[in-house]
This record gives structure tokens, sequence and C-alpha cells, in this order.
């Protein structure tokens, strides 16, 4: 059974009104449990765990110390190219906003290459927008091989593919694909994706097994917060979560907590969130899941991001560019949201050091440590 198949046993509104029910005993039992359920996960992010937040901090921070350390991975995204043939309402990227598109050539490439390199980075994550016609599975193996002497691990974020095209990338050196649903909300889906592939719900949900069943070493999966209820969004992504873990355990995974940031054609907020229960979504997560990487990337401020290194965080970006082209040519901007933490990477580095934790710039992978 797929998750597409999986996802079809739940309704929105009874998990919405499952997790508004949820007492200050179901977070304490929660808080409690040696192996947190799915029903658990529903109490950590509830209103009522709230008033728990100090205690949900506290054993974050001692879950992660236990399985990750004081280590801290730094990536940073590589825009290749902003072309989009999809509509979606909240992205700077979207086909019906008028910026000027750029699709990277080989040049520009190795000069984002250069710059990145210049910072220190061996982890990188390659960005498109999702244009299959110019920016395809060709484009991607022309990149794949231009940078893979550069960087010992390699992650994409580009439109879902099939299959057979997955295992071609991953032959080549991807070791992880990172591909958000961005809302579970099958019903609301197609408001937020009017046109273009993206539109299809099942092709995307289904992204992730095609992943597993070609072999990824990593999978990457979350929601765009703000899109729809937080709560009940996140919910559906631990459940995707627990099923891809179950079913593809050779391979390791990671979850996002991308909140919508203002970007080219305006953006509305459906579900807000406020920076208290972004702590509690993220010690949600390593309480239910002791393994799974927790990213966080520019879209937050600087005061929180050096806060949450400490709750749980073991992924984060730093000195990033949301535009191809952005490393060598910063003057042109042609990015998909605004970036809120523009430090230097070397900044960022002291930043976690005075934190009392260490910045890893390898391809790391607590797993094979």
């Amino acid at each position: 059974m797929s998750f597409v198949e999986q996802i079809n046993r739940y309704n929105w509104q009874d998990v919405q009104e499952s997790i508004a029910a949820k007492s200050a005993k179901d977070v304490e039992i929660a808080l409690h449990a040696t192996h947190p359920t799915l029903e658990d996960f529903k109490a950590l992010i509830s209103s009522a765990a709230e008033n728990y937040l100090e205690e949900m901090a506290q054993k974050s921070h001692q879950l992660t110390l236990q399985r990750f350390g004081k280590t801290i991975q730094l990536y940073a995204p590589l825009y290749l190219s902003n072309e989009c043939q999809n509509i979606c309402t909240y992205c700077g990227f979207s086909l019906d906003v008028k910026i000027d598109r750029k699709t990277l050539t080989d040049k520009e490439i190795l000069d984002e290459v250069a710059v990145l390199k210049s910072y220190g980075y061996d982890h990188v994550l390659l960005v498109t927008g999702e244009a299959n016609k110019t920016v395809g599975l060709e484009y991607f193996k022309n990149a794949i091989e231009l940078i893979k002497p550069f960087f010992s691990h390699i992650a994409m974020e580009v439109q879902p593919l099939n299959q057979d095209e997955y295992e071609t990338l991953i032959k080549l050196g991807v070791n992880t694909v990172l591909v958000y649903q961005e809302t579970y909300n099958k019903e609301n889906y197609k408001i937020h994706h009017p046109k273009g592939k993206k539109s299809n719900f099942d092709y995307r949900l289904d992204t992730h097994d095609r992943l597993g069943r070609a072999g990824i070493h990593k999978m990457g999966i979350g929601v765009l917060i703000g899109l729809e209820d937080w709560r009940t969004d996140s919910f559906f992504a631990a459940a995707h979560l627990d099923y891809l873990e179950k079913k593809y355990w050779k391979s390791n995974f990671s979850i996002s907590f991308p909140r919508l940031r203002p970007c080219a054609g305006g953006v509305e907020l459906k579900s807000v969130m406020t920076d208290k229960q972004l702590v509690q979504l993220i010690c949600a997560y390593r309480i239910f899941n002791q393994e799974v990487e927790l990213s966080m990337s520019t879209r937050e401020s600087e005061t929180f991001r050096n806060n949450i290194i400490k709750l749980g965080i073991t992924s984060i970006s730093a000195d990033s560019k949301t535009d191809p082209g952005g490393y060598s040519n910063p003057n042109v901007n042609l990015e998909q949201f605004e970036i809120h933490d523009k430090r230097s990477t070397a900044d960022f580095i002291q930043a976690i050091k005075d934190q009392g934790y260490e910045p890893v710039f390898k391809g790391w992978d607590p797993v094979l440590q």
C-alpha cells in the first residue's frame, strides 16, 4: 500500500478535531512515552501542549544530544533556475508572476560553486522551479556532473520525477532528494496549485514511494507552514514520515519547517504560526522521532535561529541566495522568497560556536559516523 492509498483513510476535519481535543493529561502521557505514537504526536502539537513548552524543550534538547551530539550540519542552496510551468499562489517563481527568468549556464554554475567553496561548503542543495521542458533530467545530469567533483553531499529540491529518473540521478551521485507536499489537505490543494503538473496531488504525494523504490539514501518531507492549519498539516507529515520509515527502512529522512515568507506576487497566510508554536512543533518532532534530521533555513530570524540550535535542529543553511546566480552576481534580484537571516557564513559559524556547538561542513550523516 502506498501513502496515496493510506492517506485516504484519514479525514482532515476528524484529525483537526482530534488534535483540538487533546488534554493536558494526553500531553503528559506523550512526554513520558517510551515509544511515542502518532496519537502522542497529536498531543504534542495541540494547544494543550503550549503549557508544557519548557518540558518539551528540555526533552528535545536531551534527545538531540544523545543521538546527534553537539554538531550542526551546514549546507547551502544553489538555485539553478527560476523557470517554472506551475501556478502556485504563494511562490515568487510562479508562472503568472512577472519576473525575469534565468537558468544557469555551465560557466554560471561553476561561478556559483566557486563562491560556495570559498565559504567552505561541502554540502550543496540544488534548487529549481518546476520546468520539465527546459530544466529536466538532461539538465540535472549535466549540472551534477559539473559540481560533483567539488561536493561530498549533493541534495536536490526540484520537480517530482519518475522512479527511473531518480535511479539515474542516484547513480550520478545524488544523495538526498527533498520534495514537500506543501499541504496534505487534498480538498484545498488545487486552490493553491491551480495550473501545472504540480496540481496533481496524488503524483506529488507518491514521489517518496518512487524515491524509496529507487534506493535514495535520504529523502526530505515537509509542509509549507501557513497554507492550511499548521497542526493538522504537521500531523499528516508525521504520518507520512512514520509510513516511509517503516516501508523504506534503508533510507534516512529529514523534516523541514518553512514558514511562508514575502515573495514576488504577494502571499496570504491562512494559518499564522508564532515563534513559540514553531519551537513547539520542532520539539514535538524530536520527541516523536529521535532519528529524523530536522532542518532549518534562512527564512527565520537571527534570534530564532540562534535559540533553536539547542532545541532539536541538526541541519541548517546560512548565507543563502534564493535566486539563480545570486552568489556570484548578487546585484540581480530574482529570488524565490525573501530570506530573514542575512548573516555571512563566518558570522553564523561563530554564532553556532557561541552556543557550544560545532559546525560541520562535510557531507554528514550521523547514521554513518
